[in-house]
């Protein structure tokens, strides 16, 4: 995994900003699909499709400074595909989704404007199968092309302003700490906060009617949904803290049977399980969650036992737990058996190339992932990887045109900035390096540091007029965007 420089400090954080978050649930009967009230007549009236992705890209990079986000390729790319299948069997898919991932232990998930669906970390790891996780991701994308926020704003319009501002003071919070959050919103008045959790249920019923239809065209169990929601609530009946999700997302036992009864309406077969998801599970552990120690005991007595869904999987963990406890030689046998038997699997290029960084081995790296790149050009795993290596080996020119071109189709990749920026610095390229930062401060929303560092990188530009020209240029376009910020 491609280790970065700390996140560039927390960006302003702005109340207004708060109207984004709706959370998940289950359930409604395929046949009842064609009586859902007319989305864009109801939520026309409270916010424009255009202001929603205003919004959403607003609140977006303040969670980039705010949130604990993952900038990880590999768990970015296997989220980022699972979600892309549920998305392509969606309606009324009015923008691009993107769905990140927070590193936190609660069982928990969230959507909010324009498209962004955010995963706890913990969501995947209590997940018993690929189903149980894409059920949670399909409702979220039912929030999101339902317009349940834009629906919401509507109807919270009718408490008064006050009310209003007191609802919303709290929803940022309920992000990484769904107790506090809402505490937040319960602070306000209980008329309005009535009002808030009938319309809230409204909501959870009618995505789960869409949220299944999805997982089941998508070619997942569509009992996935109950299976996970029946798990968890036998999982904490008799414990005193409720998980962060059944906090944002009520469900009573009724709401468990309903998804039953409408799961058994779709066709299943059986569902293969997944590598690539028992992969995610097994480097969250790994690499987030536990000590080297204990995750060298866990994967070691798991592949003694049989105890687990794919070997692989577990010898991934254990490579990975060997990794970071410096036993590189026994990481990279297990890696190249890997690789072996499944040679363009991202999982195990990726753990490939760390530990030739860790051996010395670094030619071997950015040979393997060359020949990679041919078959898989853009690819985030691998281009952020290769990138990561020609650093490490002072190939800088070669690395800055790489992430150069990546950035043409994903400009808001923030790992790709920072590795940008480190690859500026190592060749002493000052004006460039500052220029760069400026751009992942932006991505944090955290204009006034991106200022200081296009003022730092202009110091830079000597008698280069043109390059002085886009500079100020960039500045002024910051400041609209600071001053955007603080009008929403």
């Amino acid at each position: 995994m491609i280790k970065t420089s700390p996140v560039y400090k927390k960006a302003l954080l702005s109340t207004a900003l708060a109207f984004g978050i709706v959370t998940s649930g289950v359930g409604l009967a395929a046949n009842q699909k064609n009586a859902l009230p007319e989305i864009g007549v109801v939520a026309s009236s409270a916010i424009s499709l255009d202001k929603e992705i205003q919004i959403g890209d607003v609140l977006m990079r303040q969670l980039r400074g705010q949130a604990p986000i993952i900038n990880d390729p590999l768990l970015d790319e296997y989220i980022q595909d699972l979600g892309n299948r549920l998305v392509a069997q969606a309606d009324n898919v009015k923008f691009p989704f993107e769905f990140f991932l927070l590193n936190s232990a609660d069982i928990n998930a969230f959507a909010f404007f324009g498209g962004h669906v955010g995963v706890h970390t913990g969501l995947i790891y209590n997940a018993r199968n690929e189903s149980e996780l894409a059920s949670v991701l399909a409702h979220e994308v039912s929030h999101v092309t339902q317009r349940h926020i834009a629906r919401s704003i509507a109807a919270q319009q009718k408490s008064s302003p006050l009310q209003l501002a007191s609802a919303l003071g709290g929803i940022l919070l309920a992000l990484a700490n769904p107790e506090a959050g809402i505490a937040a919103i319960s602070a306000g008045s209980a008329a309005s906060a009535q009002a808030s959790i009938n319309y809230t249920r409204q909501n959870e019923k009618e995505a789960d009617s869409i949220g299944i239809r999805i997982l089941a065209q998508a070619g997942f169990d569509p009992n996935g949904a109950s299976d996970f929601f029946g798990t968890l609530v036998e999982k904490y009946r008799l414990k005193s803290r409720t998980p962060a999700f059944l906090l944002t997302h009520p469900l009573p036992e009724s709401r468990v049977a309903d998804a039953r009864t409408r799961a058994a309406s779709y066709k299943t077969g059986r569902i293969a399980p997944s590598l690539s998801f028992h992969l995610a599970k097994s480097r969250i552990l790994a690499r987030y969650y536990a000590t080297p120690e204990y995750n060298i005991n866990y994967f070691e007595t798991s592949l003694e036992r049989g105890s687990y869904t794919f070997k692989a999987a577990a010898e991934y963990g254990l490579a990975l737990a060997y990794l970071a406890d410096k036993q590189n030689e026994k990481a990279r046998d297990l890696i190249d058996s890997l690789l072996q038997k499944d040679p363009r699997n991202l999982f195990y290029l990726d753990t490939y190339t760390d530990v030739a960084l860790e051996t010395g081995r670094v030619q071997d790296a950015i040979d393997k992932l060359t020949a990679q790149a041919v078959l898989t050009p853009r690819n985030r795993v691998i281009t952020l990887n290769l990138a990561n290596a020609l650093v490490k080996n002072k190939e800088f020119d070669q690395a800055v045109r790489l992430l150069k071109d990546y950035l043409l189709v994903e400009p808001e990749n923030m790992l790709a900035h920072q590795i940008l920026s480190d690859a500026y610095a190592e060749s002493q390229n000052k004006l460039e390096m500052h220029q760069t930062k400026a751009e992942v401060y932006a991505l944090a929303a955290s204009y006034p540091r991106a200022i200081d560092e296009l003022h730092s990188a202009y110091n830079y530009a000597g008698t280069q007029n043109i390059e002085k020209q886009r500079i100020r240029a960039r500045i002024e376009q910051f400041r609209a965007f600071q001053t955007r910020l603080e009008s929403l």
